[in-house]
């Protein structure tokens, strides 16, 4: 919005008109002070008159709370961003208000969480004797917690996916679309909030083992190739023989974390990443022409909320927790990371890790996917889901996509069906009662033969699930998982 000296609201957006609740025509030529609750409007004419007597571009009310109020009278937190124009002899001031309802609630969740889990270490160094049953009590949780967590993501994202293959209406899909963003983003804020809680619980423990960098570049590509042509940046990722010893799976977690943030903080340019043979050493190295990182910054980059550049009570892309992570993963697999950055030219990260043995190239080989095959008919999917929301988005978007599926809640009624045309199973990990979908498949395959394929849908991210048995028939795939990674692992194993 627009507002001149006498806090006279010159011109607004419709937006201003769905955030505050007032019809548009009511917002102009009203005072802003309306717009606010009425314990700020006194000081608020003050401060007012203050910026016009020193007109500058800065954020408001740095190091306060700020409110807005609706018409209704409900109050709400915001952020605002003050910058002057000139409209002929005229100075207005524009406000850039922003809604932050949902970050306010999550910091605070965020803030208790970290308050918790410090008291819980506490109380665990002073009782030295009961650790071993704190960390076990904490694993439980996580994969608790991960799983009642997904559960109402996966169900979200399932129906996102149902709904963009049967709407055609342009507005509609346009909102589908920002529908999908959010899930997405709430997916990843949730990730890295459950890898923190993991890596401070003791809960991961590497897996070392020898792997091709070569197999961890292309997973790299296939991941933010899109995403950086959106952005009009180049994904350089240079060829890369070398093999190195390391928990796979760790390491590519923290190299998608600092692609992502390299893609993020680039504005135009490049990203780029390579390896570098040194001795008995691989460096990995992830560089951009980004914004840069100023020297006294760099000490900070590694705490949890901290972006680069981006002031407390500023509007905020992500949560600032992905190099937090980095960091603990970093400490956890024994390694070094070292950041070089100039402001305005752009940042080199540099992974260094022990070299391993060329014979993982060819294990790496064997795990490259195959090219998707089209859906095979009217295939038989036999869904067991023991959450109703998850079990009914689930069959909707099979059905949609053309699937036959017979729904069920648990085993038993799963094995009622035991003996029908079935394709497939598609089944949760964890069942009621303490039952597993790995019993179900068990049980299928001891009456029907070990031909029958399954995938198991889980939201438990504990080490518990690298025990799971798997074979070419049997797959796993974690929540949140979105539509098309679901029906694209349901057309491979039905291919198989």
């Amino acid at each position: 919005m627009m507002i001149d000296a006498a806090g006279t609201i010159r011109y607004a957006n419709r937006q201003v008109s769905a955030l505050f609740k007032y019809p548009h025509d009511e917002i102009i030529g009203r005072h802003i002070e309306d717009l606010m609750p009425e314990r700020f409007r006194d000081r608020h004419i003050l401060h007012r008159k203050s910026f016009f007597d020193n007109v500058r571009l800065r954020p408001m009310g740095l190091g306060l709370e700020l409110y807005g109020r609706r018409q209704n009278g409900t109050e709400f937190p915001i952020e605002i961003s003050l910058s002057p124009i000139q409209d002929g002899e005229k100075l207005l001031v524009a406000a850039a208000i922003r809604d932050v309802t949902d970050r306010k609630r999550i910091e605070t969740q965020l803030i208790a969480a970290r308050e918790a889990a410090e008291a819980a270490r506490l109380l665990a160094d002073q009782a030295r004797e009961s650790a071993d049953r704190a960390n076990l009590g904490k694993s439980r949780f996580l994969a608790t917690a991960s799983h009642d967590l997904r559960q109402p993501l996966q169900t979200l994202a399932l129906l996102n996916g149902t709904l963009r293959r049967i709407v055609a209406n342009p507005d509609a899909t346009e909102a589908i679309e920002q529908q999908d963003q959010a899930i997405t983003a709430m997916s990843r804020l949730l990730n890295a909030l459950l890898d923190i809680s993991k890596l401070e619980s003791g809960a991961i423990k590497p897996e070392p083992s020898d792997f091709a960098v070569a197999a961890i570049f292309e997973e790299m590509r296939s991941e933010f190739a899109a995403l950086a042509s959106t952005k009009g940046l180049q994904l350089q990722i240079e060829s890369c023989a070398d093999c190195v010893h390391s928990d796979r799976s760790l390491v590519e977690q923290i190299l998608r974390n600092l692609v992502s943030n390299a893609i993020k903080y680039t504005r135009a340019g490049w990203v780029r990443l390579r390896c570098l043979h040194e001795q008995e050493l691989i460096r990995i190295e992830v560089m951009d022409s980004g914004i840069g990182i100023s020297p006294d910054q760099i000490p900070y980059i590694y705490d949890e909320f901290y972006q680069v550049g981006v002031p407390t009570n500023s509007s905020r892309d992500g949560y600032g927790l992905g190099l937090s992570i980095v960091m603990r993963l970093v400490k956890l697999l024994t390694l070094e990371l070292d950041v070089h950055s100039e402001p305005g030219k752009g940042s080199a990260f540099s992974l260094l890790l022990p070299a391993g043995h060329d014979n993982a190239k060819a294990a790496d080989a064997t795990r490259r996917t195959t090219a998707f095959e089209p859906r095979l008919g009217r295939a038989h999917v036999l869904l067991v889901e023991d959450d109703a929301a998850v079990r009914a988005a689930t069959r909707m978007l099979l059905k949609v996509e053309g699937y036959r599926v017979t729904a069920v809640a648990t085993i038993a009624e799963a094995m009622a069906h035991a003996r029908d045309a079935i394709d497939l199973v598609l089944t949760d990990y964890h069942l009621s009662h303490g039952e597993t979908g790995l019993q179900l498949v068990a049980a299928l395959r001891e009456l029907r033969g070990n031909h029958v394929k399954a995938v198991l849908m889980t939201g438990d991210t504990s080490s518990a699930m690298k025990e799971v048995p798997r074979d070419s028939y049997l797959k796993i795939a974690s929540k949140p998982i979105d539509a098309d990674e679901l029906l694209a692992l349901l057309r491979t194993l039905l291919a198989a």
